[in-house]
């Protein structure tokens, strides 16, 4: 038995900003058998995760320097892997049968083969959540947020937080972990209506529309006149000079991305280092997968806090594989709010 799996490549190594012609849809059969000893299992996807660090594995350098990198390069007509929740059709692999439940790294596509069972791990029914917080807040997403904040930042009680692209599917977690560490929070986003549901749904005690300030480092002067103690960096470039500015001595930055910076012609952050020398602030940057030992305190954790109202959760999902370039594009104007999610498949 075989399927027509629809999937997304890129056409060419992307250059600058992504456009909808740098992606293609493509057809092919996929036959429905595993060659036996491979541990290769094929899984029907039913959701995966959009994210704007993919746009660095589509450029050229991914390719063609050695570079460090979260994630392997990504080559014009190859597929393209995100975490996604899907269900098993095909198992070699003895610790997962037909039907299960998984989440890990698959491909934007209808089906995947994961070669030796890859990362896969078994969606624990018993949490009684939607799949897709599987591929978002229960996710790289959240355990990003988690660790960002609690093991390179290290909260106390009062702190002072400042976190930019709050709306964003790490940045509004940031911010509520932070609110029930009890400190004072504040985000920045794009747009009045970011701004109100920061305050009004999540929680932050204050926010800004960045694209009405003309001067960042004034703008966060007026909200932290105390200074700032934990930045929480998602986009780079002018947000992170303004932050270190206003950041007290011994503040803290998460460096967890750098959005504004993507483009090739875009300004590089540039802090005033001597701020950061005198001031002894740490600026690291760190990935998710640094932090693996952490993943059970997380789920336990954010688990607890979703069930008991204490998070709230933001979703944003499209519909459809043939979505999800102009779903990623999206990431870059702004367009979502919270985790963005491309819904593939019902269970």
């Amino acid at each position: 038995m075989e399927v027509n799996n629809r999937y997304i490549t890129i056409t060419k190594h992307i250059q600058g900003s992504a456009k909808e012609s740098d992606f293609e849809l493509k057809v092919a059969p996929l036959g429905l058998s595993v060659e036996p000893g491979s541990n290769d299992i094929i899984v029907k996807n039913l959701c995966v995760s959009i994210d704007p660090y993919q746009l660095n594995r589509m450029k050229s350098y991914s390719s063609s320097q050695k570079t460090v990198q979260a994630a392997d390069g990504i080559s014009p007509g190859q597929p393209i892997d995100a975490l996604g929740v899907a269900k098993v059709l095909v198992s070699d692999n003895p610790e997962f049968v037909k039907d299960d439940l998984v989440v890990g790294f698959v491909h934007w596509g209808e089906y995947s083969v994961v070669k030796g069972g890859g990362m896969l791990r078994k969606v624990d029914p018993k949490t009684e959540l939607p799949l897709s917080y599987h591929a978002g807040i229960l996710g790289l997403s959240g355990l990003t947020a988690y660790a960002g904040l609690f093991e390179i930042c290290k909260p106390k009680k009062g702190d002072k937080v400042f976190v930019s692209a709050a709306c964003g599917s790490v940045g509004n977690l940031v911010g509520q972990y932070a609110k029930l560490s009890g400190c004072y929070v504040v985000g920045c986003a794009g747009s009045r209506d970011k701004v109100a549901l920061l305050k009004e749904k999540l929680g932050f005690d204050d926010a800004f529309n960045y694209k009405e300030e003309t001067d960042l480092n004034s703008a966060l002067t007026r909200y932290f006149p105390d200074g700032i103690d934990i930045y929480f960096d998602n986009v780079g470039a002018d947000m992170l000079e303004a932050a270190v500015a206003n950041l007290n001595p011994f503040g803290r930055v998460a460096a967890c991305g750098t959005i504004a910076e993507y483009s090739e012609t875009a300004k590089r952050a540039a802090p005033n280092m001597i701020d950061v020398i005198y001031k002894r602030i740490k600026i690291q940057g760190f990935l998710a997968m640094d932090h693996k030992s952490l993943h059970s305190d997380f789920l336990s954790t954010t688990t607890e806090y979703i069930q008991n109202g204490k998070i709230k959760v933001q979703e944003d999902i499209s519909i459809g594989v043939e979505s999800i370039p102009l779903a990623f594009i999206g990431l870059f104007r702004g367009d979502n709010v919270g985790k963005k999610i491309v819904k593939i498949a019902d269970e």
